[in-house]
């Protein structure tokens, strides 16, 4: 008599070692590593030209400021994701959105940013788009929805 045993359910740190899981997660932590590299270049950018005040206004530096830190929290929380902290995924899926709509209202409203700097913020919106499609996909709902 052969008798199958059910095989046990993977557990969570085998669904977070699954290859899906670590090429979901390691898009997202490029895409956000880009984002938090090109934000922190442009808050050096907002540093060397803060003489030019056709460039460099009281809300670029606001602006720049809060973006660079953002980032890098972001990037934070895609680590712990990654690491499988639900928190820090919860917390990566309203960051982005919220960053990303908050990038789109502001470059959106005429005279409120130089040109440059709403170029800067259209590429790190798009950055934040691809953040958001993956964070969002069924396969990482599906693995935090059981964590």
């Amino acid at each position: 008599m052969n008798i199958r045993t059910p095989r046990p359910a993977a557990t969570a740190d085998e669904a977070l070692d699954h290859p899906r899981s670590l090429a979901a997660f390691r898009t997202v932590k490029r895409l956000i590593g880009g984002y938090a590299a090109i934000s922190v270049l442009t808050l050096g950018a907002v540093y060397l030209l803060r003489h030019d005040t056709g460039l460099v206004n009281q809300t670029v530096w606001i602006r720049g400021g809060i973006v660079a830190l953002t980032s890098l929290l972001m990037l934070a929380f895609a680590v712990g994701a990654s690491r499988g902290r639900r928190r820090a995924y919860l917390r990566l899926r309203i960051a982005s959105g919220v960053m990303t709509v908050a990038i789109a209202v502001l470059v959106s409203l005429p005279g409120f940013l130089p040109l440059w700097m709403r170029v800067e913020q259209g590429v790190c919106g798009l950055l934040l788009a691809g953040v958001i499609a993956v964070a969002n996909g069924k396969h990482l709902r599906t693995l935090f929805a059981t964590r």
